[in-house]
């Protein structure tokens, strides 16, 4: 029976930096649970916090990282540029280092693939009169990453990358002649009933490593209840959490369990050395189960996620 211990892994960037395997995610998190969440998890032995300015909780984040004692150098923080912001990249990291009272981060995100009017009639989620998503069609994700590309030899960011993006988004921002830094992450959902095989491989055939938001199936953790995951984590002896964050790991990607429960949180970074015959059953979960997507916010006319990847 395997004995969990802290995690301690890292994974390598292709810009030479690494970045620590579980962290601490803080979607969903109010001002006061963001703050506490990421006390108890400095305190646990995570060294790697994610965050986003549409969040609206970077605020707190920093003033627990400033708070906790550990000191700035020892922790991996991640932030990411909103839609509204796309076309003023720096800008859009310039107010996320404000608030959370920091210098630089490690990584910095586009959140999202697609461009919103940063002159609507709301800061994080302007509308059209139709009440649809007022997105900029004149100006693409390629664009911002561009713009993005020159926030690295500014410091304020160590490294860039992206987030919710597919393998087609991937190869047509790889194809421009004009990026030059190539993404060290891309951050989605993927848990095990969105395991996105396809993705990883295409991820790790390229030198990104893939970063999985959501590991426990998002609100509610669904998961934590599936037959098959508590009938592996019973055979291991450890949560139904510490074996889906196992298995994340196991695969390679970084994983972002949120919770704000401080015993949960450090359950969560609690990992064992998964066997590869529990890590190939949990990669045939979706198959049995049928895939689900969670999370996916309308942006049409904007197509996010393809189906062929």
């Amino acid at each position: 029976m395997a004995i969990p211990s802290n995690s301690t892994k890292t994974l390598k960037l292709n810009n030479g930096l690494s970045i620590p395997a579980v962290g601490l995610g803080t979607w969903q998190s109010t001002d006061e649970e963001a703050y506490n969440a990421v006390i108890a998890a400095l305190k646990a032995g995570y060294r790697h916090i994610d965050t986003a300015y549409c969040y609206g909780n970077e605020e707190p984040v920093g003033r627990a990282i400033k708070d906790s004692g550990v000191p700035r150098k020892d922790i991996f923080i991640t932030t990411k540029l909103w839609g509204t912001d796309h076309t003023r990249a720096e800008e859009g990291l310039d107010k996320s280092l404000k608030l959370l009272g920091l210098d630089y981060v490690d990584l910095f995100l586009m959140h999202w693939p697609v461009p919103m009017n940063p002159n609507g009639n709301h800061d994080k989620f302007p509308t059209l009169p139709d009440g649809k998503r007022d997105i900029l069609l004149d100006w693409n994700f390629v664009d911002t990453y561009r713009e993005m590309q020159k926030l690295v030899a500014s410091g304020k960011t160590k490294a860039i990358g992206v987030s919710n993006f597919s393998i087609t988004n991937l190869k047509k921002l790889l194809a421009d002649s004009q990026i030059t830094i190539k993404p060290v992450v891309n951050q989605v959902e993927t848990h095990g009933y969105l395991p996105q095989h396809k993705l990883l491989e295409y991820a790790k055939e390229n030198d990104i490593v893939l970063e999985a938001y959501s590991p426990l199936g998002s609100t509610g953790a669904p998961l934590l209840k599936d037959e098959l995951v508590q009938e592996l984590a019973k055979k291991n002896g450890i949560s139904e959490s510490t074996l889906l964050i196992s298995w994340s790991v196991w695969r390679g990607i970084v994983v972002l369990p949120k919770s704000v429960t401080p015993s949960r949180i450090a359950d969560n970074l609690k990992i064992i050395e998964l066997s590869d015959e529990d890590g190939k059953k949990l990669n045939e979960l979706a198959s049995i189960r049928g895939e689900k997507r969670l999370v996916s916010p309308p942006w049409d006319p904007i197509v996010v996620f393809n189906d062929e990847d």
